[in-house]
């Protein structure tokens, strides 16, 4: 299936995309080179753009191996390789939420991952074939979801377009230009941005990270019974508040991203500077976002907790003066910066491994489970 001319010019005149195809030693080598003379083509006709595909056979990790760890090592390839795209051909049956999937996109690392065993004794070649062009398709941004001719499909396209002049655009390599690109990215991808931020579901952050939830559980029972914290409630203030609220949510982003080495060193000279940047740009907006959803599910559960086990009386003797609403408010302002640092002290106890499961959303390809 083509596209039209005016697409079919634009993508003959762009620069090369190389997909990177890294395929486990053995029966996904032996699939890859059946299928790979093809693939090329195949995806042309789904995506706009000049495609090249770059067959390499690697395990990639270790036996027994879960799906983050082979995303974040099929990453690491893929820019030391200086690959646009990757996906990775496994013989490791994968898993999500302990159901058993087919294939995983992640747009934001720009990694896709196809378990062959999976695809079960019948049709490998087709189905391989059909769910590697899925998959390119979503980690660019597939238009296909919307109805043909919509406006939601021209948007669709255009997005999609724009993704793609993105993967293949020159990289600046001196700092200044550095900085500029950084701006430029986050300014005029803002929807790619958000997109991306979307797909990894910050706000479900929290809830995954078992321990550090805990923590800030029972950080902020100990902070809503102490008589210290509600005088120093009192004595803080809206100003010192709002900075200690800083502090604490800075603590908690800072534990999880360098403590599980979400972050990306950008290299300095490789083609996917660009996409480096974008990726260390959502990866600190969906720890943000997410633990600024858990500290506003805090402050309502302190607030909720402060009118319920604080009386009025007997927060007034210990401020000294008669207590209304706003000295209720403030003692939930302050337990909740009390637990979310008490999170922080819990995110530090979680593996690295749940660390990047919380923050990285993986979307499993559910066409692939059908014939």
């Amino acid at each position: 299936m083509s596209g039209s001319p005016a697409e079919s010019g634009e993508a003959a005149a762009g620069p090369e995309l190389v997909i990177g195809l890294v395929a486990a030693p053995g029966a996904a080598t032996d699939l890859a080179n059946d299928i790979a003379g093809d693939l090329a083509d195949r995806i042309s006709a789904r995506v706009p753009g000049r495609w090249t595909i770059q067959l390499v056979s690697d395990r990639l990790v270790e036996r027994p191996a879960d799906l983050t760890t082979l995303v974040m090592a099929a990453r690491q390839r893929m820019l030391a390789e200086g690959w646009q795209l990757v996906v990775c051909v496994t013989d490791l049956p994968l898993e999500t939420a302990r159901r058993p999937v087919v294939a995983h996109a992640s747009a934001t690392h720009g990694v896709a991952v196809l378990s062959l065993p999976a695809l079960g004794p019948v049709a490998v070649g087709r189905r391989a074939t059909d769910g590697i062009v899925r998959l390119v398709a979503s980690l660019v941004g597939d238009a296909r979801a919307a109805p043909e001719g919509s406006a939601r499909a021209g948007r669709a396209k255009a997005r999609m377009r724009r993704r793609v002049r993105e993967l293949g655009a020159t990289t600046v390599h001196d700092d200044e230009h550095g900085m500029r690109l950084l701006a430029g990215y986050v300014t005029g991808n803002l929807k790619l941005l958000l997109g991306m931020l979307r797909a990894n579901r910050p706000w479900r952050l929290a809830i995954r990270l078992s321990r550090a939830l805990v923590a800030a559980l029972a950080a902020g029972i100990v902070a809503l019974v102490t008589s210290d914290i509600w005088r120093l409630s009192d004595a803080l203030g809206p100003l010192r508040l709002t900075l200690v609220t800083i502090g604490s949510v800075a603590a908690v982003v800072a534990t999880l991203v360098i403590g599980a080495g979400l972050w990306e060193r950008v290299p300095p000279r490789s083609t996917p500077r660009r996409q480096v940047v974008l990726f260390n740009v959502v990866t600190v907006a969906t720890v943000l976002v997410g633990v600024a959803a858990l500290y506003l599910a805090l402050f309502v559960l302190s607030l909720l907790g402060a009118l319920l086990l604080v009386p009025s009386g007997l927060l007034a003797d210990q401020l000294g003066h008669p207590a209304g609403i706003i000295d209720q408010v403030q003692l939930a302002w302050l337990a909740s910066s009390v637990a979310t640092v008490g999170g922080a002290l819990g995110a530090g106890l979680e593996t690295d491994e749940a660390v990047r499961e919380a923050a990285y959303g993986y979307v499993p390809d559910t066409e692939l489970t059908g014939d």
